[in-house]
């Protein structure tokens, strides 16, 4: 089981399928459409 996390908010995104646990990073609609890739 794999959990999907925001890397801006830490809220949980979804969940995959994978044969072992693991979390990856990744940045979800509802709190970083506001940024700009200016931003670092």
């Amino acid at each position: 089981m794999g959990t999907l996390v925001c890397q801006t908010c830490n809220s949980t995104i979804d969940h995959f399928e994978d044969e072992k646990v693991t979390v990856l990073y990744s940045k979800c609609n509802c709190c970083c459409d506001h940024h700009t890739d200016e931003e670092v």
